[in-house]
């Protein structure tokens, strides 16, 4: 299998390599399916090391399955206090607003 590849990577355009910038925003669109899971993970772990506790995902509006898979791995992270989509100026249900809980995690189980 090899090593596990970074995820917080944008992938190369023009030969260049450049990270995602870890701003409190993490736009899906230009990922893979089957990363979502890792990528929302490792984003979440980089935000709260950061102190950033408010994160918007963006999945982008479609049949909703993106969001459905967000929202899935939303539901059992222990340090997601609660989340809610976008609202009229973040995003709408195109988009998912996530509250992390700054202190030690809760009581629910990581399945990663």
């Amino acid at each position: 299998m090899g090593r596990p590849r970074r995820l917080l990577r944008r992938p190369p355009r023009r030969g260049r390599r450049r990270r995602l910038p870890v701003d409190g925003e993490l736009d899906l669109h230009n990922f893979s399916p089957r990363d979502v899971k890792r990528l929302v993970l490792e984003y979440l772990d980089v935000c709260l090391a950061r102190g950033i506790l408010e994160v918007r995902i963006v999945h982008g509006k479609g049949i909703g399955a993106l969001r459905r898979t967000v929202h899935a791995i939303l539901d059992r992270h222990p340090r997601v206090v609660g989340y809610r989509l976008g609202g009229h100026r973040g995003g709408g249900w195109g988009a998912t607003v996530v509250d992390l809980s700054p202190g030690p995690a809760s009581p629910r189980d990581r399945d990663d």
